[in-house]
């Protein structure tokens, strides 16, 4: 064991480094050298490098400091303006849910659900609104002019004056638009009075489709029950079309329509098959500025059609689980094709197919922003691939036009929801 002296001087180096370290670097360590009893210990420390190996540890852990420091006061302002955006979204969907509540009435949306589904009215812009507007009167124009053409043939004073009254409506209901487009270009109104003028227009519209359905039901036993179509005027999350049967497990298919629509950005979704565990089983869908795209069990191609010019068009997609190929077309032409596509996956059996939305939970879940606008007819599904001739048959509305093997087109196979309607079908009395 070291002596008294050797311990008096171990403290006293120790004092010595602390007195020329820890006074300014924080903790600190002790060290103990020994030295001649006659040296000077805080000269004799230095000499032996020990302060300097402290000197250098203190300096690491002050420049780490001042990084974690740095990163900190980096953090806190993250976190700051994280706090500041979450706040102004809490206070915006306040503010839209509350708007969704006025314009439903109350509205159907859960505690806690993550968006609106069924029974809410879309959240789009007043101008985007009005634009959509225009377009559900210029549709109801159109039907009231194919009611009128029928009714030169079969006349009848009743049916007349019933056109004659909603034609009133119609024009009505257009100076309310043009009224309403002039108080937004002015500047005019708020939001609580374009939840109003909405709600008031929007009633009257479901009137008019209601009065317009009826009228047309005098047509509907002069014609078979394959030709109608179903009308979708505006991009909601409740307007829709279920199909009443399922599909089987299939290794390959057939899916054609005839589409017409003019809506803008994207024409929405044709059609969406949904089974338990997979909403995305298999959907066609056109959303935003991205192409049509359909989709198989979550997996996508990206489809060359182009349709949203107001004219009716005929789509057909091919599919076989083996290498996953398949073909598009349009108006009776191939346009594309691709293989990779969900190969191996046949498509699941028991689900739910519904038309004009996109399902996020089996048979619901709809958003708004993906239902589909315009015009929807002749939707048949087979459980094999057509051949260039089928299709083209069918494009071109011949006599030899297959039904669908799974799905066949048909008023009987259809419930319809919403204010979604079924008028005669006319692209293919255009054709011939």
């Amino acid at each position: 064991m070291p002596g008294p002296r050797a311990a008096r001087t171990c403290a006293l180096l120790a004092l010595c480094l602390l007195g020329s370290a820890a006074q300014d670097f924080g903790p600190t360590r002790f060290i103990c050298t020994s030295v001649p009893v006659d040296a000077d210990m805080c000269a004799a420390s230095v000499a032996a490098g020990g302060a300097e190996e402290l000197r250098s540890s203190v300096l690491q852990l002050r420049e780490t400091v001042l990084q974690q420091k740095e990163t900190i006061l980096s953090q806190k302002e993250t976190i700051r303006e994280l706090t500041t955006k979450l706040g102004r979204c809490e206070s915006q969907s306040t503010l839209d849910a509350g708007a969704g509540e006025a314009r439903a009435g109350g509205g159907r949306k859960q505690p806690g659900a993550g968006k609106n589904t069924m029974g809410d009215l879309s959240r789009t812009p007043a101008a985007e609104t009005l634009s959509q507007l225009g377009q559900t009167l210029q549709s109801l124009k159109t039907r009231l002019e194919n009611l009128e053409q029928y009714s030169r043939l079969n006349s009848s004073s009743q049916t007349n004056s019933l056109k004659d009254l909603l034609q009133s409506k119609i024009d009505d209901l257009e100076r309310q638009v043009l009224s309403r487009v002039n108080t937004l270009e002015e500047g005019k109104g708020g939001p609580k009075n374009d939840t109003e003028e909405r709600v008031k227009i929007e009633s009257a519209l479901t009137s008019l489709h209601q009065r317009i359905s009826e009228l047309e039901k005098g047509q509907k036993d002069n014609r078979p029950g394959d030709k109608f179509q179903l009308t979708f005027p505006l991009r909601t999350n409740y307007m829709y079309a279920k199909v009443k049967k399922s599909l089987p497990e299939m290794y390959a298919f057939t899916v054609c329509m005839w589409l017409k629509s003019s809506a803008a950005p994207g024409v929405g979704t044709p059609f969406s098959y949904a089974v338990p565990g997979q909403a995305n089983e298999l959907v066609l869908i056109e959303w935003g500025n991205n192409p049509m795209e359909i989709l198989i069990n979550d997996k996508v191609a990206k489809l060359p059609f182009v349709i949203n010019d107001g004219q009716w068009h005929h789509i057909c997609i091919t599919w076989t689980t083996r290498d996953g190929v398949w073909e598009a077309y349009q108006d009776g032409t191939q346009g594309g094709n691709g293989e990779n596509l969900a190969p191996y996956h046949p498509i699941k059996p028991q689900g739910v197919l519904v038309l004009g939305q996109e399902q996020d939970t089996l048979g619901g879940g709809f958003d708004a922003t993906q239902a589909f606008v315009g015009e929807l007819a002749h939707f048949n599904i087979w459980d094999r691939k057509l051949t260039p001739g089928e299709v083209y048959n069918l494009a071109t509305c011949s006599s030899k036009a297959l039904a669908g093997n799974v799905i066949a087109w048909a008023e009987s196979h259809i419930e319809i929801y919403g204010g979604a309607t079924k008028w005669t079908f006319e692209a293919c009395r255009q054709i011939n």
